[in-house]
């Protein structure tokens, strides 16, 4: 476990531009909790493109001096935030201010700022499960194919009509509508290939997401949201209208049990897009984030989990 000490000053690392609140109001709640409770903290805003260099930055000197890196923002810049703290093996804790904060509500962690900030200094570190395709660290999901489509409507429709989750519907309605992609995968998994033909490729690594489409169900065993594997998901290649049949399965959380969906757990799997492909980079999502990465892909449980800061557990939040 890192070195934490609770009296070393917490550095926010804040995505200016995540969220529907204003950065003023988030700034006067962060510094209210602060100085009514004596603990010292140090606000650092930042453009999205500059992020992942702050975060760095930030993460190294909390692990010199003991402290925890707080990410405020959505789940994409909370992902910049603990692959920078996962790096350094420092502590990271999470003020979540996006649309639908899957990593923070699986632990517990309130999505309103000032409860968010009274739980955040009470807590101590924990050990939690974290994933990574090739070596970009995720937390909640990592996809190819209709996925990072949707993703990239998706920002481009809340730019456009504004962050809700009603917004995020349209865009993946409309995503499913127009798209025609299919992928041909050469997929190697507990030392058997096969090849897959698939609309999307989508890897969970978050219980809660998956237990909301209805891919998971039950209560995790003694409670824990992890263990020790992530879960694949792949839709058949199929028609509009059957795609539209399977995003109601999913809001009704009973997509697990569709004809054109597989899915399956596992801890390491290594992907090659088809021959055609290969030669160029594949667009990958993680966490709301879209990027490029050469083939192949390996998906994976990393050994070493990453440091929370999470509420007693009398003070969490139930996951819902």
């Amino acid at each position: 476990m890192p070195v934490f000490d609770p009296s070393a000053t917490l550095h926010f690392v804040i995505n200016g531009r995540s969220g529907s609140q204003d950065g003023d109001a988030t700034r006067e709640t962060i510094e209210r909790a602060l100085s009514a409770t004596g603990r010292r903290g140090e606000l650092h805003f930042c453009e999205p493109a500059d992020l992942p260099r702050v975060a760095s930055r930030l993460a190294a000197h909390c692990g010199s001096e003991g402290s925890a890196l707080v990410a405020v923002g959505g789940d994409g810049s909370i992902n910049t935030a603990a692959q920078a703290a996962h790096a350094a093996g420092c502590v990271l804790g999470v003020i979540p201010r996006g649309t639908f904060n899957y990593f923070a509500r699986t632990h517990g962690i309130a999505t309103d700022v000032a409860e968010a900030m009274a739980q955040l200094l009470r807590a101590r570190p924990e050990p939690v499960q974290v994933a990574a395709v090739n070596q970009r660290l995720f937390l909640v999901n990592a996809s190819v194919g209709l996925y990072p489509d949707l993703l990239e409507d998706r920002e481009a429709w809340k730019r456009r009509y504004g962050r809700s989750r009603l917004v995020a519907l349209g865009a993946a309605l409309a995503t499913v509508m127009r798209s025609r992609q299919r992928l041909t995968l050469q997929i190697a998994l507990g030392g058997a290939q096969r090849e897959v033909r698939t609309l999307t490729l989508f890897v969970g690594n978050n219980r809660l997401q998956l237990e909301q489409v209805g891919m998971v169900s039950g209560p995790p065993a003694n409670g824990a949201r992890d263990n020790g594997r992530i879960t694949a998901v792949m839709l058949k290649p199929i028609g509009t209208l059957a795609m539209l049949g399977l995003m109601l399965r999913g809001a009704m959380g009973t997509l697990g049990d569709a004809d054109g969906v597989e899915h399956f757990s596992f801890e390491q799997m290594v992907v090659k897009p088809s021959r055609l492909r290969r030669l160029r980079r594949t667009k990958i999502a993680f966490d709301g984030e879209v990027e490029r990465m050469k083939p192949p892909l390996t998906f994976r449980v990393l050994t070493t989990p990453l440091y929370l800061l999470k509420p007693p557990p009398d003070d969490r939040e139930p996951p819902a």
